[in-house]
């Protein structure tokens, strides 16, 4: 099989930093629990909401991300025996770029620059299988859509949903 997975919310804590980050700045106490259904962003004061906004226009926002729990030894095994390509919207943060291929190498080097697709748009993506956080990027695709479960999507309903990676991998090995 052809798998495409996405990076942020998927591999990589995106979510997890904007609170980390969203804390030590204004000194709050914000956790995923109560951010539950939402993004970050719209979970703060309104004067807050920009600074949050802006975290990933910083320099090593991407670079510092923490992986998903078991997504590393999940991607390693399901690389063994499928097609796997990373397929991240990196462009909409330019320094994202960057980032994003010095955070896989260290953490998915199995993964090589030809298996990356740093994109925009992911309906041009052709394959069996997309795993994403994002609801506009499975309702597009042609094939198998597994939505990664994030705080923010909790409340999203109409795909195939994996809440960790152990359960990707009861799905696809």
């Amino acid at each position: 099989m052809i798998i495409y997975v996405d990076m942020d919310e998927v591999i990589a804590d995106t979510y997890g930093a904007h609170i980390e980050i969203y804390n030590q700045e204004f000194n709050a106490n914000l956790t995923k629990e109560t951010c539950m259904g939402s993004e970050v962003w719209k979970m703060v004061p309104e004067a807050h909401q920009e600074s949050v906004r802006k975290h990933a226009t910083r320099r090593g926002f991407f670079r510092n991300l923490k992986p998903i729990e078991h997504s590393i030894e999940v991607l390693s095994k399901i690389n063994e025996v499928h097609e796997l390509y990373i397929a991240s919207a990196a462009m909409q943060f330019p320094n994202s770029l960057e980032e994003k291929s010095d955070w896989l190498d260290e953490y998915f080097p199995f993964i090589p620059w030809q298996n990356r697709i740093l994109c925009g748009h992911k309906h041009i993506l052709k394959g069996d299988v997309l795993i994403d956080d994002r609801n506009y990027n499975l309702e597009r695709f042609d094939g198998r859509s597994l939505q990664f479960t994030s705080p923010h999507n909790i409340n999203t309903n109409g795909f195939e949903r994996v809440n960790t990676w152990l359960e990707v991998a009861e799905k696809l090995l």
